[in-house]
């Protein structure tokens, strides 16, 4: 069963590659029988050198993704060293969960009410200020793209401090530390000249995936990135909803042109990061011993950012009149719910079905995976993995999208749920690697020599301590599958609408009211489910089970030595 499970990931991770691949080459290259275009030709990559705004657009997208990368490194190591280990960093720890939970879109749509011209950041200066008009000046949509790199740099920050907590385990931070601190070095040099060139190669496949969402993102480009023009992400999207179909090789040309900027980009990366650690090595051993670098409140603003959306989104979508520079609204109405919650319930009822399904198939597939590689010693292939994470799904899910409608029937369904699953999967196997690495293998061959089957060993020893991390997996695998915005909108072929793609529709310029419920509706959703699998994970935790008891005998044996004469 492990086998045949594996061979089925395998597959099922690594098919869609082939029609995906192939599909956006033959398009590029002019030929699409399906549309009358039988004969080969580069027209559609001279259309897209000649489009208007091209060349400005790749320049906009490497600057947003290189720079808010950047920032989201820079970030997480900033909090890593002033945290690790103290009374703060186990908060960090309980609140990383439910930032990751936050979608996107949800995100950006709360930045957005809060830093446009008429927000609320605007409304607390309008206090001070006397201003009466709001402020040209914005976050949103700027021409240089600053709000969205601040935005993508805060909501990836806490999945690279999640990435960092079992590397720094497996680096023993504290002995480094303890060494270095010896030395003569204090704290903060002591990160930076020892913990940080090891921290960063081990960090390389979460930067890289940051990266490539960076310079991918469609969703959240719609919402923050520049309009004129927009980035190139954006720009391919819009290629590809052209109404005339003869210009599909046009957006084909764009995808694979994405993808090869963000191959070169992430191979630019990898020859900084070789020559930063390996090459020029002098400023880890030379200089000052002595270093101070902030961080220790930063955290506080990553994590306040987000949560303050909530609220935001919750007063939004009640204010019926709400004139600038008020800080609330003059008045409220219920009307916007009213209004949407018949579509609501429809549109939550499809992304509970895509992320159940979705989520539930990728911890299989993960659980099957992580078995597989502890009993045969053969761990899954890094390029089922990475590629989900790694290529633009643009560049992939075009392709997908002209090898079904090549096939007789309708596929849009059971596609969705493949790709959903395809891009789930990564990020469910990550969260369980490490609590199946930490995993003392002995206590089930302990069971095995009792006499016991593999399955019950399995069953009555290792799943009660692992199931924790199995509840939160699965959490994180309906949170990405929420969060689906192109592979949705691709493959479902208009047919398919989640709150994801409603809520980037009408973020893209209509009612704020309508926006804010959207965007409540899912940031909420995801929050439940982890707070239901948090408060799960507690309960079957067998340690706690183990605290409890033994807090219960030493109260019966306080009780005992207090009353000694008290008879039961």
């Amino acid at each position: 069963m492990l086998r045949l499970l594996y061979l089925i990931t395998l597959v099922v991770c690594c098919l869609p590659l082939l029609p995906g691949l192939g599909g956006v080459l033959l398009s590029a290259v002019s030929y699409l029988p399906v549309l009358g275009l039988s004969e080969p030709s580069l027209e559609g990559w001279r259309s897209m050198q000649e489009w208007p705004g091209t060349h400005k657009a790749i320049q906009l997208t490497l600057f947003t993704g290189i720079a808010a990368s950047f920032f989201a490194v820079l970030f997480t190591f900033l909090i890593l060293q002033s945290c690790w280990g103290t009374r703060l960093w186990k908060h960090i720890e309980q609140w990383l969960s439910p930032l990751l939970a936050m979608p996107h879109v949800a995100f950006a749509i709360g930045f957005a009410l809060t830093f446009a011209p008429s927000g609320w950041l605007f409304r607390f200066i309008a206090l001070f200020t006397g201003q009466e008009q709001p402020y040209h000046w914005s976050l949103v949509q700027d021409s240089s793209g600053i709000g969205l790199i601040l935005a993508l740099a805060v909501k990836e920050t806490p999945f690279l401090l999640l990435m960092s907590l079992s590397v720094l385990k497996q680096m023993q931070v504290d002995r480094l530390l303890a060494a270095s601190q010896s030395l003569g070095y204090n704290r903060t040099a002591a990160w930076l000249k020892v913990v940080f060139p090891q921290w960063l190669p081990k960090m390389r496949f979460p930067i890289y995936a940051v990266l490539a969402y960076g310079l991918s993102v469609v969703d959240v480009a719609m919402i923050l990135g520049p309009t004129s023009p927009t980035t190139f992400a954006v720009l391919v999207w819009q290629w590809f909803n052209d109404p005339d179909l003869s210009m599909l090789p046009r957006a084909a040309a764009g995808a694979i042109s994405l993808f090869v900027l963000c191959f070169g980009t992430l191979l630019l990366y990898r020859l900084f990061e070789y020559v930063l650690i390996n090459v020029w090595q002098n400023w880890q051993f030379s200089g000052s011993k002595t270093y101070s670098l902030p961080g220790r409140h930063l955290f506080k603003f990553i994590a306040l950012l987000p949560f303050m959306m909530i609220p935001l989104l919750l007063v939004w979508s009640f204010a019926l009149r709400w004139r600038f520079p008020d800080i609330w609204p003059t008045r409220t109405s219920t009307r916007f719910w009213e209004q949407e919650s018949s579509h609501l319930i429809e549109l939550a009822t499809n992304s509970l079905i895509l992320g159940l399904i979705s989520a539930t198939v990728a911890l299989i597939f993960a659980v099957g995976c992580l078995e597989y590689r502890d009993k045969y010693h053969k761990s899954l292939p890094q390029l089922v993995i990475a590629v989900p994470m790694l290529i633009p799904q643009l560049s992939i899910l075009f392709g997908i999208q002209v090898a079904i409608y090549m096939l007789p029937g309708q596929w849009h369904v059971p596609a969705t749920i493949w790709a959903h699953i395809l891009f789930a999967f990564p990020y469910v196997y990550l969260a369980l690697d490490g609590p199946w690495k930490s995993f003392d293998q002995r206590l089930t061959q302990t069971a095995r020599s009792l006499g016991h089957s593999p399955f019950k060993a399995w069953w009555q020893v290792k799943l009660p301590i692992v199931i924790p991390a199995i509840l939160l997996a699965w959490a994180v695998g309906l949170s990405v599958s929420f969060a689906q915005y192109l592979p949705t909108q691709l493959l479902g072929a208009g047919r398919i609408t989640t709150l994801t793609t409603e809520a980037v529709s009408l973020a893209s310029g209509q009612d704020r009211r309508i926006s804010a419920v959207y965007g409540l509706i899912q940031a909420f959703l995801p929050l439940v489910f982890f707070a239901l699998a948090l408060a799960a994970s507690r309960l079957a935790d067998p340690r706690r089970r183990l605290a409890r008891h033994d807090e219960s005998r030493e109260s019966v044996n306080e009780f005992v030595r207090t009353k000694p004469d008290y008879k039961i």
